[in-house]
């Protein structure tokens, strides 16, 4: 099994300096793989009593069924993971309101390459690292796959993202984050989080709104953000070249236009 290797955050501690109310509904944030999953989950657990937060894991297909008790509505709580589009996952989670965080697929390449070539990633793509490969090359896999060992681009989003399309999520894009994000004194910020965090359905808009979302955003609580990567020696591009472009085009031909991007 694959191992994440990141150093632990302290937003638990750091909850309890805001006045938290009770979530009165589960919550389940889902998100294609690199696509902002820890900084979606860390701005939202600065709104939701840490009792109510589900830690025990990433919640995905092979283990949904250990951790059903994460959508009962008896006990409502806030959990995340990537959890593929399938019979048993629709029923799990029939009655709970759902995020669906994507990203553009250029820039997704480029950090799931980034990701892998990492020592924050400890895997069956080991043997990549180390310059055995070229970047291009390593690119090509991230939109390809590579046999028996990592599932193409085209495999991911659709299975992640696009078939929970039309039945309730709410779509959201890592780009639309950050943008507001950088932006936080701008109106269109707050409209923004209070329509992104309209999923908890809280009484009232907290006040210090802005304070929570800035300290779970803070980059230092997120191992796997980019500059927190360890041992990434590989020079990965800040912009996927003209041609690998192309080659996404090919293989998820439509994916980009149909999540937003143009």
């Amino acid at each position: 099994m694959p191992r994440v290797i990141a150093k632990p955050d302290t937003l638990n501690e750091l909850n309890s300096n805001f006045v938290q109310t009770p979530l009165q509904q589960p919550v389940f944030l889902n998100s294609v793989p690199k696509c902002g999953t820890h900084l979606i989950r860390n701005i939202f657990r600065m709104f939701v009593p840490v009792a109510q937060q589900y830690h025990q894991t990433f919640i995905q297909i092979p283990i949904l069924h250990q951790h059903l008790a994460a959508f009962a509505p008896q006990k409502p709580m806030l959990s995340w993971g990537h959890l593929l589009f399938s019979d048993d996952s629709a029923i799990a989670l029939r009655h709970v309101p759902q995020i669906v965080v994507v990203r553009d697929p250029y820039d997704w390449v480029l950090a799931r390459a980034r990701f892998f070539l990492s020592d924050t990633f400890q895997g069956s793509l080991e043997h990549l690292k180390g310059g055995k490969v070229s970047i291009e090359e390593m690119l090509n896999m991230m939109i390809f796959g590579i046999y028996q060992k990592a599932p193409t681009l085209n495999e991911i989003f659709t299975h992640n993202a696009v078939a929970w399309l039309g039945t309730g999520v709410k779509l959201v894009r890592y780009e639309d984050i950050v943008k507001h994000l950088k932006a936080m004194d701008k109106p269109e910020a707050e409209a923004f989080f209070r329509d992104l965090l309209s999923v908890l359905n809280l009484p009232e808009w907290p006040e210090d709104w802005k304070t929570r979302v800035l300290t779970g955003s803070d980059r230092k609580q997120s191992g796997t953000y980019r500059e927190n990567l360890v041992g990434l020696e590989a020079e990965i591009p800040d912009e996927l070249p003209l041609v690998q472009k192309q080659l996404v085009e090919y293989a998820a031909p439509g994916l980009r236009h149909l999540l937003g991007y143009y």
